[in-house]
Order: C-alpha cells, then structure tokens, then sequence
C-alpha cells in the first residue's frame, strides 16, 4: 500500500473533486443509465462542504476524497472517490478504517448509500456496513458502533 495522508478539504478542492467523482462514478452511472456529463460535476458543487470533507493525498499530490457529515442519529459517509489507478491497493480500506476509528471512539453510528452494483460494496459490508433497504438505483447502509 502507497503512503497516503488526508488532510482538510478547503473550497479550492472542489473541481479536483468534481472531475475525479465524474470519472469514478460513470461506469456504474452509465451502466444504471443515469449518466449525465454535466449532472455529473454539478451534482457535487451543489453538495460540496470542505467542512466535513477530507482530501487524500498520495505522495503529496490529489488521489481522491471522503466526507462524514454528521447528523442527528449517524454520520453520513459521503462523497468517498480514488483515483481509479490507486483502488484495490488498500487506501481505501485505509482511510474507512481511520474514519470508522473516529466515530466509534464517538459513538457514531455511519450511514452511506452506495450505487447498485458498484464493486464499493464489497469493501463496505468487509467494514461491518450491512444493508438497511434499497432502491433500483441506490443501496442503503449502515455500520453500528463497534467495541
């Protein structure tokens, strides 16, 4: 596994983000046939909050991102995207881990939602998510506190 870092996003972040969410996110857009290009990029700006997100860096440079927003009775796992030359070498397996970390020690459980059929899945449910309903488009999740 490549050294990573993640550090506080600031509004700066935001086109790097876009860009690569565009990227990661087609092939599972197209293949639900809800690819847009511009829907894509604009969904994010719309959502975007450097306050609750982290950028991930590898070997100082952009490799992906990940948000926690918090609210009333989880946090949200938001926004998670890696470079597509970087997944399945562990950071993403890295960086949950330590977000995961956070919220237990505060006794948060974690919600995300995740595309149907998305290989991220997997790395989910080996993370203790399990799936609370879904959707033709979206699975829902959540991992309680662990000990």
């Amino acid at each position: 596994m490549a050294d990573w870092k993640i550090r506080a996003a600031s509004t700066a972040d935001v086109e790097a983000v876009v860009e690569l969410r565009a990227v990661v996110m087609r092939p599972d857009l197209e293949r639900l046939g809800r690819y847009d290009e511009h829907r894509v990029r604009q969904w994010l700006r719309d959502r975007f909050d450097p306050d609750h997100t982290w950028v991930i860096e590898v070997a100082d440079t952009f490799a992906g991102c990940v948000a926690l927003r918090p609210a009333e009775d989880a946090h949200w796992l938001e926004h998670f995207y890696l470079a597509p030359h970087l997944q399945g070498t562990g950071i993403g397996s890295g960086v949950l881990r330590e977000l995961l970390e956070r919220c237990d020690r505060g006794g948060f459980p974690v919600r995300l939602n995740v595309l149907q059929g998305s290989a991220a899945r997997r790395l989910y449910e080996r993370h203790g998510f399990e799936v609370e309903s879904e959707d033709p488009v979206a699975v829902f999740m959540v991992r309680r506190v662990s000990a």
